[in-house]
């Protein structure tokens, strides 16, 4: 896991999981490194042939693109989180966008028409692009700016078929019903609105983990609509790297079973 910071990712905690879950632990390792944008490439450079792949966060999702042949998706989304050596042939893949359309599949939500989209930075992307691979043809998104959100998601939405509405922040309870609400502000942000968003809609996906459960999360859960945080989209991109990475499958319950409890529990 490369980032910065990344002292309280749960990456390592979930890969090393799932080695152990596959039989691999002592074949295959997983730690993480302090790294920024200007000392990435060196670092890629530097690694040597028992290296197989990289996990990258903030701020290195976009520089990443430029040190290995993107995936159409990575490309589009103008972001990266997975790299893999392939032998000298590096790749660049998006695995968010795979993780969150898994999340949602495994609570039962397979496809969506409608949604609510909160935000409208990377992970915005990423979710409209995930919503779109659901099915979502109508999404309103609410964003304390407008114009940033029309920039960023604008032609993105276009591209993917997906018609986007705007709606300012201090109107949230006159928003339409849809079928999912995806949150991809800070907790505090969200819990502005969490209690007039959840009664219109049937699912909720949070992308916070670090204040889990959040007032998001429970005001879901006590409405009585399916609820997703942002540990079931972390560990959903983690099981895509990890088929990357190993060649093999792994279960998600484990995972999500580790990462719950290194927070607490689930609530």
């Amino acid at each position: 896991m490369l980032g910065q910071p990344i002292a309280h990712s749960l990456s390592p905690l979930i890969h090393t999981r799932a080695y152990e879950v596959l039989g691999i632990s002592g074949e295959w390792t997983y730690g993480r490194h302090e790294v920024d944008e200007d000392e990435l490439a060196a670092f890629v450079a530097g690694c040597g042939p028992e290296w197989v792949g990289l996990s990258c966060t903030a701020p290195l999702k976009q520089v990443l693109l430029g040190l290995g042949e993107a995936s159409d998706r990575a490309r589009l989304l103008g972001s990266g989180n997975t790299f893999l050596f392939n032998e000298g042939s590096p790749l660049v893949e998006n695995t968010d966008v795979t993780g969150l359309v898994g999340a949602f599949a495994r609570a039962g939500v397979g496809s969506a028409s409608s949604a609510l989209l909160l935000g409208n930075g990377a992970t915005a992307r990423s979710a409209l692009y995930a919503l779109a691979e659901m099915g979502v043809r109508d999404a309103l998104v609410l964003a304390r700016s407008e114009d940033n959100a029309r920039a960023s998601l604008e032609e993105l939405g276009r591209t993917l078929g997906v018609r986007l509405s705007y709606g300012p922040w201090g109107t949230v309870p006159d928003a339409p019903a849809a079928d999912v609400l995806v949150s991809t502000v800070s907790a505090p942000l969200a819990s502005e609105v969490a209690g007039g968003l959840v009664r219109l809609v049937d699912a909720c996906f949070d992308a916070t983990y670090n204040h889990y459960p959040t007032e998001l999360d429970r005001a879901a859960r006590a409405a009585g609509i399916v609820q997703l945080s942002g540990i079931d989209l972390l560990v959903g991109q983690a099981l895509d790297q990890i088929r990357l990475m190993t060649g093999r499958s792994c279960p998600p319950e484990p995972l999500l079973d580790a990462a719950y409890a290194a927070l607490g529990g689930r609530g």
